[in-house]
């Protein structure tokens, strides 16, 4: 009965660190949109900037200003270019004013602020830096919703394969097999797969480029296929599994999409592309 009540809150607490850790990378990443409320001269405006766009069409660009004496304008350009920056009035629909930044080829990017006027004062969203927005082809449900099972199984069963790892005499096999299997079928199956469908490569990491997404996942099989070979070899060496389960954490800690496929708009080529030109 111990056993089972131990396994049972082993289970509970690796489900809750892979929540939290999946929560916190999608809120964190740099595809999460920028939002919040402004007090302009007497007026309240909700923002909320998109940083990702998928599929065809225009990206919109909405601000909730009941306010008809406010005006604002997008103003953006093509990132890490020195194109020349372009300025697009908004149109009123109502409470909302309404803009869309032109559609891009899969991973390009363009950055853009909003400027809001009334009685000749002006404020930009953000007020720092501009938001940064990456475009991206449509990927369709039977690729992506298998990919993202499969990662977050992937981590769940890590977590779980290391906190089993720490118990002395605990079987791994199991867990260790079914962590690797979910780790390939999410990374290296579908995840090419959504790859492709997005951005125009099946894979954008090392070799063919510095996509972080991918490089993370590479490190996370490495750790894993190590500890499972260690394991076999010296089945005390329970180390390398906690190693291998803290390495995934880590790496899943890091902000999805984070230095993800980015379109170089000098030679219109994006990871694997580009360096296939290069070899050229």
């Amino acid at each position: 009965m111990k056993k089972i009540v131990t396994s049972v809150v082993l289970w509970i607490a690796a489900f809750i660190l892979t929540f939290l850790s999946a929560a916190y990378q999608r809120r964190t990443g740099p595809t999460y949109p920028i939002d919040g409320q402004l007090d302009f001269n007497g007026s309240t405006i909700k923002y909320e900037l998109l940083r990702t766009h998928g599929g065809d069409g225009d990206q919109p660009v909405l601000l909730s200003v009941p306010d008809t004496s406010i005006t604002a304008d997008v103003i953006y350009r093509r990132y890490k270019t020195d194109d020349a920056w372009r300025r697009v009035s908004m149109r009123r629909q109502n409470d909302t004013l309404v803009a869309a930044l032109p559609h891009q080829p899969p991973a390009g990017k363009l950055e853009y602020h909003v400027e809001i006027h009334k009685n000749s004062r002006t404020v930009s969203i953000p007020e720092k830096e501009n938001a940064v927005t990456r475009f991206k082809g449509a990927v369709p449900g039977w690729a992506l919703l298998p990919h993202v099972f499969f990662m977050f199984f992937a981590m769940f069963l890590s977590a779980r394969t290391g906190l089993q790892a720490v118990r002395k005499d605990a079987p791994l096999d199991g867990l260790m097999t079914s962590t690797l299997a979910f780790l390939i079928l999410g990374g290296f199956v579908f995840g090419p797969i959504v790859q492709k469908f997005a951005f125009g490569a099946f894979w954008t990491g090392f070799p063919f480029g510095m996509d972080l997404t991918d490089n993370k996942t590479l490190i996370a099989l490495l750790a894993w296929l190590i500890a499972f070979f260690m394991i076999r070899r010296t089945p005390k060496a329970r180390l390398w599994v906690v190693g291998a389960a803290l390495v995934m954490l880590i790496i899943f800690l890091i902000p999805h999409s984070m230095h993800g496929s980015e379109l170089d708009y000098s030679t219109n080529t994006t990871g694997e592309e580009s360096m296939k030109q290069r070899v050229k």
